[in-house]
């Protein structure tokens, strides 16, 4: 019999093979996951430091609004007041115009603080991308 032509040596050939190649797609399958996770990780501290912006926005706002009221309401009520001929309806359109800037600070702080722009996007966008080439790379 000519050498390479017995079955048990090419079954042990193909046996081998098939080891190896599931051994290279454990590996490969390995690396993927350590650098999805190094991904989510980067894309997560980056949405941190965005959370933290918006917290500082937030807090900024608020620090602003109560200095504004503190300092402006009593020179604005006066001023005002010599206008309108009343001290409270001065009060009153001083307080709802802060108020209103207050509140329009607050607004962007929230929509910028929503939990959709926390999200992992890119991540989630590469794991799909990954998921579809495997499963072309197994069934082709």
């Amino acid at each position: 019999m000519a050498q390479g032509t017995d079955p048990r040596q090419n079954g042990a050939t193909g046996a081998s093979s098939i080891q190896s190649l599931i051994g290279d797609a454990l590996r490969e399958t390995n690396e993927l996951a350590r650098k999805e996770i190094a991904l989510f990780r980067a894309e997560m501290a980056g949405n941190i430091r965005q959370l933290v912006v918006g917290l500082a926005c937030m807090v900024g706002s608020a620090v602003f609004a109560v200095v504004a009221l503190l300092i402006l309401i009593g020179a604005l009520v006066k001023w005002l007041a010599t206008i309108v001929g009343s001290e409270w309806l001065s009060a009153l359109i001083v307080g709802g115009v802060l108020l209103v800037i207050a509140l329009g600070m607050a607004l962007w702080a929230r929509s910028v603080l929503s939990l959709s722009t926390l999200a992992p996007k890119r991540t989630t966008r590469q794991v799909r991308q990954d998921a579809q080439a495997l499963s072309e790379r197994v069934s082709g």
